[in-house]
């Protein structure tokens, strides 16, 4: 069984119907999965919350609301991983390495440390830097 972890990118790319994407996501099927964390969902709401505090026109308000939906739909009936005691202390772990990689996507890659999985992402030097993590570019 693989379990893969869709990263921000990817989960972007499969919302905008990007045709690797989507084949790779149509792809997996038992006992494989597709699932993604509560990190990613964190980005992608916060995100769309950054932009409707600084939108000025309503064409703005309008766009941020609409991508923000588009955002919350399209995490429903995928699993989000949590972040775990345990993958908060190998996260942890991982940034005393001083990797040079963001926060967040440190949490994400000790999500999928702690659940054995993929991080399926476009940013393949940047998490080829965590020891042991498993990674995918489905883009390609």
């Amino acid at each position: 069984m693989s379990l893969y972890v869709l990263d921000s990118d990817i989960i972007r790319l499969l919302r905008d119907k990007h045709p690797k994407v989507v084949a790779r996501i149509q792809g997996v099927s038992l006992p494989d999965e597709a699932t993604t964390t509560v990190i990613t969902a964190h980005e992608g709401v916060m995100g769309w919350h950054t932009y409707l505090m600084k939108a000025k026109t309503p064409l703005d308000v309008e766009f941020g609301y609409t991508e923000l939906a588009k955002t919350i739909v399209g995490f429903t009936g995928i699993p989000i991983l949590g972040f775990s005691v345990a993958a908060i202390s190998r996260c942890e772990g991982l940034f005393k390495l001083k990797l040079n990689i963001g926060r967040n996507d440190l949490r994400i890659a000790a999500i999928a440390l702690e659940a054995g999985g993929v991080v399926v992402t476009r940013k393949l030097r940047h998490f080829s830097k965590v020891p042991g993590l498993m990674i995918q570019d489905w883009s390609v």
